[in-house]
């Protein structure tokens, strides 16, 4: 069969105008990203979109169209972002409801943009948040595991569920010792925690993060700060779990409290301790994954919700490991 024969040439229209030219994005733009993630033509007259190129991304630029538009009519805001992610999410899977993950709002930030599951895997990730105690977030960078927690426990808070949030990491860095570091423990542990800060910030407003924080509704803290602690009435995360000793880990999951919820998140390909030092995390994956009421959460490079080059860098380096290996 030439390449001719496998060309489609399909249709779409779409009721309400004003949503259309919402999905079609200024000058089109969102058409045009649809069109060159999936190497198709899209072409718009009134309120249809032609669609020609190759018979399997045609019904699926319809379908991502169609489902897009369902968004916006329930009032949902379409960002471009967001056409990347419907593309990838059903180009993996032509049967997913792109409803049932972007309408699933987890915290609306500061600036009124709801925060919401991009792809299948951040669902299920959220779920079991909701319905575990214990959650273990493990996958590469970009996967929305810090940012979603993050999201879940500040919902948790402003909803009277808990009495505050408490963000901890181990301070262990390629190549580098707190000794060495200038300051007081305070400024040397804080370059080690700012990405946390960070995406607190990107939710809520610097004033109110500082108010909570100040009333020790919100705590940020190495690791080594959990020690002989009892953590009730709270939502721990634990990023960059990767980098925590046998030990540390141990010491952590035991401090959890009553009405608390904890979520682990880390990527194992990218453990900083020193050789022949055991990574926490990886140790749990055999230690835990048996025991009900604890849930293993495992993204991959697929599920990557940052930059699009992001996904290839990590494939790139996939592939350079594995070619180490074969050497």
């Amino acid at each position: 069969m030439d390449e001719k024969n496998r060309d489609s040439q399909l249709e779409v229209s779409f009721q309400d105008v004003n949503l259309a030219r919402q999905l079609f994005g200024e000058h089109n733009k969102n058409l045009g990203r649809i069109a060159d993630a999936l190497a198709i033509s899209l072409n718009v007259r009134g309120n249809t979109v032609y669609i020609k190129g190759d018979a399997i991304a045609a019904d699926l630029a319809k379908n991502t169209l169609n489902q897009l538009y369902g968004l916006i009519r329930e009032g949902y805001p379409v960002y471009p972002r967001d056409i990347d992610h419907a593309v990838k999410t059903l180009s993996s899977d032509d049967r997913v409801k792109l409803k049932d993950l972007f309408m699933d709002t987890v915290y609306v930030t500061s600036t009124k943009r709801p925060i919401t599951p991009k792809s299948p895997i951040q669902k299920e990730y959220i779920d079991a948040i909701r319905s575990h105690d214990i959650v273990f977030g493990i996958g590469p960078a970009g996967t929305g595991k810090t940012y979603l927690a993050m999201a879940m426990a500040v919902a948790s808070l402003s909803a009277g569920e808990v009495n505050r949030i408490i963000l901890t990491r181990p301070a262990v860095e390629a190549g580098e010792s707190l000794g060495f570091l200038p300051g007081d423990l305070a400024q040397k542990v804080d370059p080690y925690l700012r990405p946390l800060y960070d995406a607190l910030h990107d939710m809520m407003h610097f004033e109110k993060v500082a108010s909570l924080t100040e009333r020790g509704a919100i705590e940020v803290a190495p690791l080594a700060f959990m020690r002989g602690r009892t953590l009730n009435n709270a939502f721990i995360i634990l990023d960059e779990a990767q980098n925590t000793t046998s030990e540390q880990m141990k010491m952590f999951l035991t401090r959890i409290g009553f009405n608390s919820k904890a979520v682990i998140t880390g990527d194992i390909t990218q453990v900083d301790l020193p050789k022949g030092k055991p990574s926490g995390l990886v140790e749990t994956l055999s230690i835990l994954d048996n025991i009900e009421g604890i849930r293993f959460i495992r993204f991959s490079k697929d599920d990557v919700v940052r930059h699009r080059l992001v996904m290839k860098i990590i494939s790139a380096y996939e592939k350079n490991e594995h070619k180490k290996k074969a050497e």
